[in-house]
């Protein structure tokens, strides 16, 4: 059995660590409340895999797809790449629900008509040119190719939706003029060969398709006299300039300057594409589209003009102040992760900075409030002993201050507010001798 003095000191730390444990949770219960409230707010983690729809496999947008893949690799990320016939398909297959794409390439002004408030553009990359080479005698606009064999790309590419509207304009779609669905390899092999009379592309200058056809003999490139005409009625068309010898300087190709009309190739997103996937898109489409070109000068892409459709939130704040500021010198993974945890933090430091300095004067006054309200019971005795008491009363009143210093020593109080309790025997023994005086008076 252990003494009395044992098991009180025992029973005093127990309430102790009893009351130090009630201001600890509800100090707990708060941090937990904010950290529930703050998770709400986070952004998952980006998944570590995206599905790209590009274009046809011997095409400029998958050879960018490729390139894009590479460089997402170097973070971790994997992209699928999955050919279509071009930028018709890859609209459709992005707001398609049961698809699981998420980013693809599309030629601007193919999906004019399309009403699909779940895609964002991430911005354009670079100038898409529109080649015409036809066959016979020089003419100075597409009304020149009426009643002709005109290749104008497959179904769902985006150089066939362009071809009709610019044939259309110039009236130049209905028979006798034939509009064949050729990809590009098919329509150049055909216009060298002669079978048909034209072929549109929408090609980089340096494609296969282009540089077979610059160097065939009797094909013609076509000069768009009317070129700013066309860039007023279709605002997402931009005049180019091929300069006399760019293509082949021994060879003095083409042999002089050549106007061209061009839309831009954009990169079109799923609206709930993670932040932190367009971010490194972003990234990935400067490093591969911002040096110069023939048609562009360095630093002019990627760039927020000649969208279809809205700017993504990310790629508004890209174009504006450039990546995000942990993105510009941390790996990836370690800056989303600390991007993710601030939104934690905060809202935990606003709770905790403040308990820092509350729970402990909680828990001050908690302690102190077991002594103080004893005082009342005190000063009621002190102003008792003012009036004139009998004998009685006054060992009434001895009861009742021994009372109150019994339980008083057996109120739980750590060491650091033992001056407190010492102080309030004190005052008892103050008391006390007065009542004393009383008595023996």
């Amino acid at each position: 059995m252990p003494s009395r003095p044992v098991a009180e000191l025992a029973r005093l730390q127990h309430a102790l660590r009893r009351e130090l444990w009630l201001t600890l949770g509800l100090a707990i219960v708060l941090v937990v409340g904010a950290f529930v409230l703050a998770l709400r707010f986070v952004q998952p983690a980006p998944p570590r895999s995206l599905v790209m729809t590009t274009g046809q496999e011997d095409g400029g947008y998958h050879a960018f797809g490729c390139r894009y893949q590479s460089i997402l690799a170097r973070d971790g990320v994997s992209i699928e790449l999955r050919s279509s016939a071009g930028s018709l398909e890859n609209v459709a297959r992005l707001t398609d629900p049961e698809s699981d794409v998420d980013v693809g390439f599309l030629q601007a002004g193919t999906a004019f008509a399309v009403n699909a408030p779940e895609l964002v553009s991430l911005g354009s990359l670079y100038y898409e040119p529109l080649w015409v080479f036809y066959r016979g005698p020089a003419i100075e606009d597409l009304d020149g190719l009426r009643g002709r064999k005109i290749a104008i790309g497959p179904n769902f590419s985006g150089v066939r939706a362009l071809a009709l509207q610019l044939l259309a304009v110039n009236d130049a779609v209905l028979p006798p003029t034939e509009l064949l669905e050729l990809d590009g390899n098919e329509a150049a092999q055909a216009l060298a060969r002669g079978d048909i009379g034209a072929a549109l592309f929408v090609a980089p200058a340096d494609s296969p398709a282009v540089m077979q056809l610059m160097a065939t003999r009797g094909v013609r490139l076509l000069d768009f006299v009317r070129a700013e005409a066309y860039t007023r009625r279709f605002p997402y068309l931009t005049r180019l300039v091929l300069p006399r010898g760019a293509v082949d300087f021994v060879q003095d190709v083409p042999a002089r300057d050549i106007v061209l009309i061009a839309p831009t190739a954009n990169l079109l997103a799923r609206r709930d594409l993670h932040p932190a996937l367009a971010y490194l898109l972003m990234r990935a489409a400067s490093e591969l589209h911002a040096e110069a070109g023939m048609f562009n000068v360095r630093g002019e892409f990627p760039s927020n003009k000649n969208a279809d459709f809205p700017l993504s939130a990310e790629a508004s704040r890209y174009y504006t102040a450039g990546p995000p500021f942990l993105q510009r010198y941390m790996p990836f993974w370690a800056a989303n992760l600390v991007d993710r945890m601030w939104v934690m933090i905060l809202p935990l430091l606003a709770v905790l900075v403040p308990l820092a300095r509350i729970v402990p004067a909680l828990y001050s006054w908690r302690v102190r409030s077991r002594i103080y309200r004893w005082y009342a019971r005190l000063k009621e005795i002190e102003l008792q002993l003012e009036e004139k008491r009998s004998g009685e009363e006054l060992r009434d009143m001895h009861v009742r201050l021994d009372s109150i210093e019994e339980a008083v020593n057996h109120i739980p109080t750590p060491l650091a507010f033992s001056a407190n309790l010492y102080s309030f025997r004190q005052h008892i023994d103050l008391v006390r001798a007065r009542l004393r005086r009383r008595m023996d008076g």
